[in-house]
């Protein structure tokens, strides 16, 4: 049961109507969190989903503190967006 939920909770956040496209003009917020082992972050626009972004930690990043990683994880969306 836990496995479909999973597979259908998945299947919803990267269909197509979840993911808009951005408004010029408009400001955009980057939320970003992080794990043991791993960062990601998701850009909106009004409460909307641009995109979704995430990795696994690289070895060093692994003795970083969690304000550190989450720096990380800022800089990681930055570069891609």
């Amino acid at each position: 049961m836990t496995r479909l939920l999973q597979k259908d909770l998945k299947t919803l956040l990267t269909e197509a109507p979840v993911l808009v496209q951005p408004e010029l003009g408009k400001e955009l917020v980057i939320f970003s969190d992080v794990s043991l082992n791993s960062l990601g972050c998701v850009l909106m626009q009004e409460g909307k989903v641009i995109a979704y972004a995430s990795r696994q930690l690289k070895p060093y990043e692994k003795n970083y503190t969690k304000h550190d990683l989450e720096l990380a994880a800022i800089v990681f969306a930055l570069k891609i967006w």
